[in-house]
């Protein structure tokens, strides 16, 4: 029973911090611009490197907010490539404390804006 509750617990923060990541890699997103014009190169690859750190956290984090739904919906998981793309297993504790600790990291940094 205690193990139980701590799973759900687990799952409900993980699916929880995907959420704010997500919310916060889709704006931070969509406000980096690595093509305007009048950049230097080195301020242009600092942007590529933004825009490509903000996406891969909007991808994973929207991997935490779909995983408990997968087995619930109609797929074909038939590919090879499937497995990689939606494992069906609970999230440990490292992937927990790690979008956790993104999601902190952005409450916090909101907070201090005001």
């Amino acid at each position: 029973m205690t193990s139980d509750l701590l799973i759900a617990a687990l799952q409900a923060v993980h699916w929880f911090s995907g959420l704010v990541v997500l919310a916060e890699a889709l704006n931070k997103l969509e406000r980096t611009a690595p093509c305007r014009p009048g950049l230097t190169p080195r301020e242009r690859a600092t942007d590529w490197l933004k825009a490509l750190a903000w996406l891969l956290l909007a991808l994973g984090a929207a991997g935490a907010l779909l995983a408990p739904l997968m087995p619930f919906l109609p797929m074909n998981r038939s590919g090879a490539i499937w497995p990689l793309l939606m494992p069906t297993q609970l999230p440990t504790l490292q992937d927990t404390c790690i979008a956790l600790g993104f999601a902190v990291l952005i409450v916090r940094t909101r907070v201090k804006e005001g």
